[in-house]
């Protein structure tokens, strides 16, 4: 419909497997499996539920009748009640027992911890997809020297391959805290109205290892091997706000890569994926403008800030539990999975077809290498019988005067032939240009290249050997 907003999530960013994960279906699904698995495990310790009633509720657990669940919530104003309603009419015998000693949050935050579950199963899957292409380009690129900066001013030489590893780090970093995240995340099992198993423990006559018993099975049933031990009516906002930091922290790394795509297309060094029939601009026919790697940069800048929401909304829950955290968790963690997700999606993109200008490099490396190599320079200068002090005090001489001629006539280093020309040095110009060779000055960087794919990546990759490796396809 286009006289309704529609968020740009569903229709530009998302893919449609996060979205599903998010959906109507996903949320009242889950529902439904989560009364069933309470009914059956109400049933084996002990409760009159006949195996007809579990039979008639999973006979109905995926149609969910939304038009009656909707009117009743017109009438009652309250959502679980209404489905519960809902789901009665459609299993009349099933009906007096659906949500028995439950309360709304047995549903609302099983559920929400289920589907978190499942998103930060896509959301590592799409950051170890993103890691295995950044590795390839890594293993390709180990050995090509390029000019370092550290206040982005060219520093030193490290290689191109060096780089993209220090992008992979901080993606390593978030795969280990996703998987963190995942290892702990707890269900809330059935804990009552306000944590107390009040009611199960009315059902069970007091008998505590029942009501145990009860949500142990239901956790069992999901996959899940933890329940929370303590919890008033929900489980504690704080099991978001870590969810959103570990999306935020992803968006931080996927961002630092996007600037640094976006600085090196400005040098003209490498670029994203470029189509044949883009429009890079609609006044300028000529530009490659990096929309993809802008685009994961204004999406990063909303997860970092969405990931307050779920400070703000834990610190400010009442005692066992308000109603205030509701509305702000609908969009704060969905919209935080989506945008993670859509980030995931473009970096995928980007990182299977980036485009590398070796012989730019190369002339970019060549016109600061002069300055970079001056320490080689005055060693060989004092082997010829120079003074270390006297030669130092040349080159700062000649390499600020070179500068300068750079900054304020727009002229090429001419630092070598200052060099050669000054008889304090006894060195020819070849003798200084036998030492610009940009592989004798990265250092330890095509090792360490190696070192880091051996003993971190390939480990952590091989422990996801069914890892897709499916293009993705962008909507704009």
């Amino acid at each position: 419909m286009h006289d309704q907003y529609v968020s740009p999530f569903s229709t530009r960013y998302a893919s449609r497997e996060m979205q599903f994960l998010f959906s109507d279906d996903k949320k009242f699904q889950t529902w439904r499996a989560l009364w069933i698995a309470l009914a059956r495990a109400e049933q084996h310790q002990g409760l009159e539920i006949t195996d007809e009633q579990i039979q008639e509720l999973e006979a109905h657990r995926e149609d969910v009748n939304y038009e009656e669940a909707r009117k009743r919530e017109r009438e009652v104003r309250h959502d679980v009640m209404s489905h519960v309603y809902a789901y009665g009419l459609q299993c009349p015998k099933a009906a007096p027992i659906i949500h028995l000693g439950a309360t709304s949050c047995y549903v609302g935050d099983n559920t929400d911890i289920l589907i978190m579950r499942d998103a930060l199963e896509l959301v590592r899957q799409k950051l170890l997809r993103v890691i295995r292409l950044l590795s390839d380009f890594a293993e390709k690129y180990r050995n090509l020297p390029c000019l370092a900066y550290t206040h982005l001013q060219p520093a030193q030489l490290t290689t191109v391959g060096k780089r993209a590893c220090l992008w992979m780090n901080e993606l390593v970093m978030d795969v280990e805290e996703v998987t963190f995240r995942l290892e702990h995340l707890a269900m809330l099992g059935s804990k009552g109205t306000t944590g107390t198993q009040a009611s199960f423990m009315e059902l069970f006559d007091g008998d505590s290892r029942k009501v145990l018993a009860v949500e142990k099975e239901i956790a069992e049933q999901f996959g899940m091997n933890r329940v929370v031990p303590v919890s008033g009516q929900t489980y504690s906002r704080k099991v978001d706000y870590q969810v959103l930091s570990a999306l935020s922290g992803i968006a931080q790394s996927a961002s630092k890569f996007a600037y640094d795509i976006r600085l090196l297309a400005s040098f003209r060094e490498m670029e994203e994926p470029f189509e044949k029939n883009q429009i890079g601009s609609s006044a300028m026919p000529y530009k490659r403008n990096p929309m993809r790697c802008e685009r994961i940069d204004a999406l990063a800048r909303y997860v970092m800030t969405d990931a307050m929401n779920g400070a703000l909304t834990t610190s400010c829950q009442f005692f066992e539990r308000t109603l205030d955290d509701s509305a702000n968790r609908r969009i704060s963690v969905a919209e935080g999975f989506l945008a993670v997700d859509a980030i995931l999606n473009i970096m995928i993109n980007v990182c299977d077809g980036l485009v590398v200008y070796p012989r730019v490099i190369r002339a970019r490396v060549m016109k600061e290498l002069p300055f970079m190599a001056t320490e080689n320079i005055m060693m060989d200068a004092v082997r010829r019988g120079g003074n270390r002090q006297e030669l130092h005090e040349r080159l700062r001489v000649h390499a600020q005067a070179a500068g300068q001629k750079i900054k304020e006539e727009g002229q090429e280093n001419d630092l070598v032939d200052r060099i050669a020309a000054d008889p304090v040095f006894h060195l020819s110009r070849e003798d200084v240009e036998s030492v610009l060779e940009p592989e004798r000055y990265t250092g330890r960087a095509p090792e360490q290249v190696e070192q880091y794919l051996t003993e971190v990546v390939r480990p952590l990759l091989e422990q996801y050997p069914d890892l897709s490796l499916d293009a993705v396809e962008l909507n704009v």
